[in-house]
């Protein structure tokens, strides 16, 4: 009787799993299909990196052919600036020095005390609200009962 249900159950394991592969479609036609499929995806992905590569290399071209241009206009401003004005006006338009705006190392003594904002908001204490927090300036309120409401008379 062992032997029988044995048999049956392998039976039963072997008809099932035909069935699940039939369903799955898994056949040596299908995993070519796929892998086409993937060499085909690969492929389209590395030219997508590539275009986005070129891209932001003529970008970059770009900004800094600008760059190069917005100081040759500034320059040209200055030098302008120096020669059509008085030397007050023109040393308060724009510096005469080439590049002092554009000079990186230049400290905040020398351009007029100036600093670059912060990104974040200094705090009285570490358990106050940061500027970015929900509940910045916001204080929290009672929530008001109808007895509090005062009663308008009807017109």
């Amino acid at each position: 009787m062992i032997y029988l249900t044995a048999i049956t159950c392998l039976a039963v394991g072997v008809v099932v799993g035909v069935l699940f592969a039939s369903k799955l479609n898994i056949g040596p036609s299908r995993l070519k299909e796929l892998e086409n499929q993937i060499s085909t995806l690969k492929e389209n992905h590395d030219e997508y990196r590539d275009s986005v590569s070129d891209h932001f290399s003529m970008t970059a071209e770009l900004v800094q052919h600008m760059t190069e241009s917005y100081k040759e206009v500034y320059q040209h401003l200055a030098s302008g600036a120096q020669d059509l004005c008085s030397n007050e006006v023109a040393s308060k338009l724009l510096p005469a020095e080439t590049d002092a705006v554009f000079d990186p190392n230049g400290s905040t003594e020398e351009t007029g005390g100036l600093i670059p904002p912060k990104d974040y908001a200094t705090k009285q204490s570490p358990k106050q609200k940061g500027a970015l927090s929900e509940e910045f300036g916001l204080e929290r309120t009672k929530p008001v009962s109808e007895e509090e409401i005062p009663i308008q008379p009807a017109k």
